[in-house]
């Protein structure tokens, strides 16, 4: 058995806090749900919508809104690494169902949305605070009437490819026309 210091693991002064401000989501969506979701995106993009409040809590940020293509970018942090040192891999994902997700709004109408059925994701390369401004870019593949398909890259702040994903989404509200 190793000896730990736990006075040291546990001291005040290697203590983190990070303090998180949201806007309440739902007069958000209410409002959202009159615009297309282009509308909807570029709002967020631009500031005049807030985000929601999950990208408020890991700090993504919209950086590129266009037809069938969203890129979200986040700055890595202390406080998203495992015990290994590394950002966990629900940081990946967490990123890519929102870009891939959002990319699909951009091609929907006022009144619709849509939820992930599948994501999987191939994680190529590690990424950790020395990473640099992490990228996730989410493209439409095919926009169907109940199932939409979607490619996702997450890039580290050299261009690398970290990590890639495929999803599956079932659309919801209006039926595309």
């Amino acid at each position: 058995m190793i000896d730990i210091d736990q006075g040291e693991l546990f001291s005040p002064a290697r203590r983190r806090q990070r303090v998180v401000d949201w806007q309440a989501p739902a007069p958000v969506a209410k409002a959202a749900m009159g615009l297309s979701g282009m509308d909807a995106m570029l709002g967020i993009r631009d500031g005049r919508l807030p985000p929601p409040p999950f990208a408020k809590l890991i700090g993504l940020v919209m950086a590129v809104v266009e037809p069938g293509r969203i890129v979200m970018e986040l700055e890595p942090r202390e406080d998203l690494e495992n015990t290994i040192g590394l950002l966990h891999g629900a940081t990946a994902a967490a990123l890519l169902d929102t870009a891939m997700g959002c990319a699909i709004s951009t091609r929907q109408e006022a009144g619709q949305g849509s939820v992930t059925l599948d994501l999987k994701l191939t994680y190529l390369r590690p990424l950790s605070v020395r990473s640099g401004m992490i990228s996730a870019e989410g493209k439409v593949i095919k926009l169907g009437r109940q199932t939409s398909y979607c490619e996702g890259f997450v890039r580290d702040g050299k261009g690398a490819l970290a990590v890639h994903a495929t999803a599956t989404f079932s659309m919801i509200g209006n039926s595309l026309t």
